[in-house]
């Protein structure tokens, strides 16, 4: 086990010790909470009576380049309802010590409308980032120091992070990858670049997230390769053939985690298979707050099984 950066802090290389550990023996519970209320989690501990090990959050609402005069009142109750997840974040690490994930659906950087993270709501070209003197770049380069100050926040608490940028970078509906999976990949390079080497946040794991061959950026730049599944609803899976997928076109060197999933993966078929996926996260919403993709009955297996790490 190498990681990325080789100056991390004690507590994240302990936590990526830690998930290389478990992997195949045993699966990190983890659930993704939409706003600072966390109302998943409590919803999976009203039906198990216990809660997951890790807690995803997300920093949308703190995009420099949010168009409020341009947004739908869906749009603006996502951000107004994910301020503050920092403070919330924090704050649960330190009552709980459980695993702290993030995400970032970054409005574009220049333009835009609406939720400009979605390509489709954006002209920004992340091909011109690449380019030397273009406004793009000059706008990348704002927003990730703004994002690095929010950061920065853990790291001054001691809070390790699994930090999950650019995701589904495979896909073409955030505007990272647009372009292309080699234009996600560079970014995502360059992100590591600026954040360890010119901000040192020490705290960070980084987080691949696509299955795409062409588009890895390397076992330099990566401490866990991940992906994103949305099955059937209710379906029995051990997600193995999509983890001998991902680890084909990625790194068998690296520890794998489903980083996001609408159906949990089925944990009798995992205690058997022992496919080492180190941890999984449910999305929110109706994936994380009702019964259609996951019943009570999964969820009530999954955190009485001894293979399942809950908090």
């Amino acid at each position: 086990m190498k990681p990325a950066n080789p100056n991390l802090t004690p507590k994240a290389l302990a936590l990526l010790e830690y998930l290389h550990e478990n992997a195949g023996k045993r699966i990190i519970t983890g659930q993704h909470t939409q706003t600072v209320a966390m109302e998943e989690r409590s919803y999976i501990h009203n039906i198990t009576g216990k809660y997951p090990k890790l807690l995803g959050f997300e920093l949308l609402s703190y995009s420099p380049n949010i168009n409020y005069e341009n947004a739908t009142e869906d749009c603006l109750k996502e951000v107004y309802e994910n301020r503050n997840t920092v403070e919330e974040a924090i704050r649960w690490y330190k009552e709980t010590g459980g695993i702290v994930a993030l995400c970032f659906h970054w409005f574009s950087p220049i333009g835009g409308f609406d939720k400009s993270f979605f390509s489709q709501n954006t002209d920004f070209d992340a091909r011109r980032v690449f380019m030397q003197d273009t406004s793009e770049r000059w706008a990348f380069y704002h927003d990730m120091s703004v994002i690095a100050d929010v950061l920065r926040r853990f790291l001054e608490c001691d809070i390790p992070v699994l930090w999950r940028p650019f995701h589904e970078a495979e896909g073409d509906w955030f505007w990272w990858s647009a372009k292309g999976h080699d234009v996600s990949r560079d970014l995502y390079r360059l992100m590591f670049d600026y954040f360890v080497n010119s901000k040192h946040l020490d705290n960070l794991l980084w987080v691949w997230n696509s299955p795409a061959k062409d588009g890895y950026p390397g076992d330099e730049y990566v401490d866990v390769v991940s992906r994103d599944l949305y099955a059937s609803p209710r379906s029995l899976t051990d997600y193995k053939d999509e983890y001998e997928e991902l680890i084909a076109n990625t790194s068998r060197d690296k520890v794998a985690a489903i980083a996001e999933t609408g159906v949990i993966p089925d944990v009798e078929l995992l205690s058997k298979s022992h496919v080492p996926w180190a941890y999984y996260m449910t999305w929110s919403r109706e994936f994380g707050l009702t019964d259609k993709h996951n019943s009570d009955e999964m969820l009530k297996k999954m955190y009485s099984s001894d293979y399942a790490i809950v908090l």
